[in-house]
């Protein structure tokens, strides 16, 4: 995707080095620009702690700790910890009647070694799956949780205008629970997230390597792919290398497999519909000259539509079987679906992309196409209409790594844009829903 360089985001960034600020851009609503002004720095700053502090899915406990304190701070009408773990929810009403809507960030981080060159940069090391490993916000949720901080603050100044309810959700474990717990939005949801206070829509932003500081992005409809994880072991019956016809070959069965895996996307599902099957892990064997007894194969499937998602367990079960049928061989496949795609609701989509407009200007809000990645955000979005949108956050004197990456960066001249436009989304869409007069 093409990465704009508009004089607008030229101009915002110039002069600038990583970290530091710039003049805000004028929002919609002058009451929010000044409320933005007024809480700017203190909010950079907490994004720095975060980054600094950077803690892993189902393990944020300082960072909920501060978004509560926060939030409490704030005056907010209820604050409520643990859920999901270490989920937050914060009520903030306001002093109008209308209706409910909620807006929601991740604050995990990822297993990966910062290499930034940040003052800010993390050093935290911990242990993930028997290793240890540094601790690094390379996806940018320390920008999500800071904008909405950002976003709870301007609209906790100006509460007696608001003409509803706002529900602010601080999700924990986006990035996939810890191996044997659960976490993440789904939980967030069966443990009630989005009930009590009940919201008529969601919103929720992302930060993209691929966009400059000054730019917004959305994507009407499907927006993010659904994402399945699968686990597969190939048994056959170890022997000398030097003597294969004594053996079962798993090594061969599992190389077999993986190249027919390729002929589902490119033979049994219609090339009109998107879909990605990728064997991320292939492992097995201890020694050159012998033939193991069993291979292990790992890896993702990405689709939007749940008969292809259908269709791709099925082939790759059916796959499996024959070739290790054929092979002499046996097989067990643990397939498991994980987080649905993310489906902007197109009304809701409709309805708020003006609003980003007038935040950015036309030529700054682009219409992304959709990505094979996922999100969690779905689980929300699944429950009430959702508007999932994307947060130019790269500035282009110093580029950016891609996301899960050792040199991702995610400048703070971003955080303003994101406050602007959450903030006015919220409010035109409150604004949008409030009862008639007449």
């Amino acid at each position: 995707m093409r990465t704009p360089r508009t004089p607008f985001a030229l101009a915002l960034l110039a002069g600038t080095l990583a970290g530091t600020l710039v003049t805000p851009l004028a929002g919609q609503d002058p009451a929010v620009d000044a409320a933005i002004d007024g809480v700017l720095d203190r909010i950079v700053e907490m994004r720095h702690r975060i980054h600094e502090f950077p803690e892993l899915g189902n393990r944020e406990f300082e960072t909920a700790a501060m978004v509560a304190a926060h939030l409490r701070e704030l005056g907010f009408d209820e604050v409520i910890e643990g859920v999901a773990h270490t989920g937050v929810i914060g009520i903030l009403k306001g002093g109008l009647p209308g209706d409910v809507v909620a807006v929601r960030a991740d604050m995990d981080a990822l297993p990966v070694t910062e290499n930034t060159g940040y003052s800010f940069a993390s050093t935290v090391r911990t242990e993930y799956g028997g290793q240890e490993v540094g601790v690094m916000h390379a996806c940018g949720h320390d920008v999500h949780t800071a904008v909405q901080l950002g976003v709870a603050s301007v609209l906790a100044s100006m509460r007696d205008r608001i003409p509803g309810t706002i529900k602010f959700i601080f999700q924990p474990a986006e990035e996939g629970p810890p191996p044997g717990e659960e976490g993440g939005a789904e939980l967030m949801v069966r443990e009630g997230a989005l009930e009590g206070v009940v919201p008529s829509a969601i919103f929720g932003l992302h930060t993209f390597s691929s966009m400059d500081v000054g730019t917004l992005g959305y994507t009407p409809g499907p927006a993010l792919a659904a994402v399945d994880h699968f686990k597969i072991r190939i048994v056959g019956r170890q022997a000398h290398g030097a003597q294969p016809h004594t053996s079962i070959d798993p090594v061969v069965m599992a190389s077999q497999a993986v190249t027919a895996f390729q002929t589902i996307r490119s033979r049994n599902l219609s090339p009109l519909e998107p879909s990605v099957i990728t064997v991320g892990i292939m492992r097995g064997g201890e020694r050159f000259n012998i033939i193991p007894q069993e291979m292990w194969l790992e890896g993702t499937v990405r689709t939007y539509n749940p008969d292809v998602r259908d269709a791709v367990e099925r082939r790759m079960d059916e796959i499996l079987d024959g070739i290790t049928r054929a092979g002499g061989g046996s097989y067990l496949l643990d397939y498991d679906r994980g987080t649905p795609a993310t489906i902007n609701d197109r009304a809701l989509t409709a309805q708020m992309a003006p609003t980003l407009a007038k935040i950015v200007g036309d030529e700054n809000l682009l219409v992304i196409e959709p990505t094979m990645g996922g999100e969690d955000f779905a689980y929300f979005a699944n429950e009430v209409p959702g508007f999932f949108y994307r947060l130019g956050s790269v500035n282009p004197e110093l580029g950016s790594g891609g996301h899960h990456t050792p040199d991702f960066r995610a400048d703070d001249a971003s955080i303003s844009i994101g406050m602007r436009a959450m903030s006015n989304l919220l409010l035109d869409y409150l604004k949008s829903r409030r009862p008639s007069t007449d």
